[in-house]
């Protein structure tokens, strides 16, 4: 699994912590999904301004939210020619992950995780609209953040 990950704020991230974390989630939904891992996830980590933009001119919906997932679901090819999978982009808003976190009560790590599982899980086709189609995302989202031994 390849992992492009990149720092849009103006915070001084973790970003070794942030990749382990970030890959150790990404792994573990794509073996309970049993998904191949030979993919390719690119990561970018933003503020409330840059999400806002992103989510009115992607879903014309006017506000900040703290996830974004951009599935792609291509084929190309890594460094030595294998095939890879481009699963799509997570976009992580740090500041609605931070007051979450706090909200919620427990780490930004936490949430961090969670968050990317929760996008990972819409890149391989999961959504939440319908309410058997939340059930089912719930329970994978459970099912991995106990695997990870941060379920609350």
């Amino acid at each position: 699994m390849n992992l492009l990950l990149a720092n849009d704020t103006s915070e001084d991230l973790d970003l070794i912590s942030l990749r382990e974390r970030a890959e150790k989630t990404i792994k573990e939904v794509l073996r309970v999904e049993n998904f191949a891992e030979n993919t390719e996830v690119s990561l970018s980590v933003v503020d409330r301004d840059t999400i806002h933009k992103l989510n009115k001119e992607y879903r014309n919906v006017d506000r900040p939210t703290d996830v974004l997932s951009f599935p792609m679901d291509e084929e190309a090819y890594d460094n030595e020619g294998n095939p890879l999978i481009l699963l799509g982009d997570i976009v992580i808003c740090l500041d609605i992950a931070r007051e979450q976190a706090a909200d919620f009560g427990h780490s930004l790590e936490r949430e961090m995780m969670y968050l990317i599982c929760h996008s990972t899980l819409h890149l391989l086709g999961y959504d939440h609209i319908e309410e058997d189609d939340k059930k089912e995302m719930r329970a994978k989202e459970k099912e991995v953040m106990k695997n990870l031994g941060v379920f609350k």
